[in-house]
């Protein structure tokens, strides 16, 4: 409005008209900034209620279910006193086997999402996955090597974990040497896709000489994704690498917005981008390698979630990357209840979301039509 002013002569039916039509175009801005701002603390709200729903319910569903006054009761008992109205087998349901896995649900899901919505806004593109630069395939590597190994689950985890961050900052590297700094994006993704080339045909390999009756099939059932043995131990160490990387994409997420418009006009308000893409980078290979060493490859959630809240709240960072955390925290809380209640058999969790993901893919593809994303 300032401009105007100096622009147009005061007084003049010029100045006036532009003046008027500068203030409505001010307000109406105002007014759908306030509205998106109201429509993303209703979706925040509705997603914690969602989780917290998620949460309570999926003490109920398995092949024994449980009342839900019951469950109330057991974990209650834990802070007040209660008279015993359950059975000792009862709460060895509850503490020992439901209460890990949905603890490991909720950390997975909101830390595949969290790094794929990090991935796509430092790549510009909705379409990148969390295993973009083969933290999914170095870790399985890393995994399969240590059951071919007979070694115990401890070092099977560790493996899978150093094997992605391994992965990751082998593609990184490859791509500064290759690039010298020139066309960082591009280079990370071509080096990431060399990367997990490679380490897929590793897996092969290692599935290849496993010996068929015993290692092959714990290789196997690995890949496909679960959280059903997951322990209170496997937590301890998830969840700290799950903080060390969140916090940091939590901090860091408005320069997640600048970086999404574009390396110059970043470059112009002060972000130093390349030491905000080391970060993110390692923050989201850190979330991811620490899920797949503790469930295996769960495929599509990074990808998906953070596609469909985009859509919900709009590109703005700032709430997509808080969404995204909660709502694929609920999404794969879900996954995994009906992989436990479907059919009598468990069924892995790679392949459900897998078999919810590629619809939803094509249903993106579709709308687009041919458009690039």
């Amino acid at each position: 409005m300032n401009s105007i002013q100096n622009a147009l002569p005061a007084g003049s039916s010029k100045h006036n008209e532009a003046l008027r039509e500068a203030e409505l175009t001010q307000q109406a801005y105002l007014q759908s900034y306030r509205k998106q701002r109201r429509k993303s603390m209703v979706f925040l709200t509705a997603s914690v209620v969602l989780l917290v729903v998620l949460f309570a319910a999926s003490f109920m569903i398995g092949k024994y279910p449980i009342a839900p006054l019951e469950v109330f009761k057991i974990i209650a008992s834990r802070f007040i006193g209660i008279e015993r109205t359950w059975d000792d087998f009862q709460e060895v349901v509850v503490f020992n086997i439901r209460l890990p896995r949905i603890l490991a649900a909720i950390g997975a899901g909101g830390a595949l999402s969290l790094a794929g919505a990090s991935f796509q806004g430092i790549f510009k593109n909705p379409m990148v996955s969390p295993d973009i630069l083969a933290a999914s395939s170095g870790a399985s590597v890393g995994a399969a090597l240590g059951l071919l190994l007979g070694l115990d689950k401890g070092w099977v985890q560790l493996g899978a974990f150093l094997f992605g961050l391994g992965a990751v900052a082998f593609a990184y590297t490859m791509s500064r040497v290759i690039g010298r700094g020139d066309n960082m994006v591009l280079l990370l993704v071509l080096s990431g896709m060399v990367v997990s080339a490679l380490f897929q045909s590793v897996i092969s390999i290692i599935k290849y000489i496993a010996d068929p009756d015993s290692k092959l099939p714990a290789i196997t059932y690995w890949l496909m994704g679960s959280i059903a043995k997951v322990t209170y131990a496997d937590l301890l160490g998830f969840f700290i690498s799950f903080a060390i990387g969140t916090i940091p994409l939590i901090l860091l997420r408005w320069r997640i917005n600048v970086m999404s418009f574009g390396e110059d006009e970043a470059k112009a308000m002060g972000v130093n981008t390349n030491m905000t893409r080391i970060i993110i980078i390692a923050c989201s290979t850190l979330l991811t390698a620490s899920v797949v060493s503790i469930s295996g490859t769960i495929g599509w959630v990074g990808l998906m979630i953070p596609h469909l809240v985009r859509f919900m709240v709009g590109p703005n960072y700032k709430v997509l990357i808080p969404a995204s955390l909660l709502v694929g925290a609920s999404y794969l809380l879900l996954v995994d209840n009906l992989a436990r209640s479907l059919t009598s058999y468990e069924i892995p969790l790679g392949i459900l979301t897998s078999m919810l993901g590629a619809p939803f893919f094509v249903m993106i593809l579709f709308r687009k039509k041919g458009q690039v994303v």
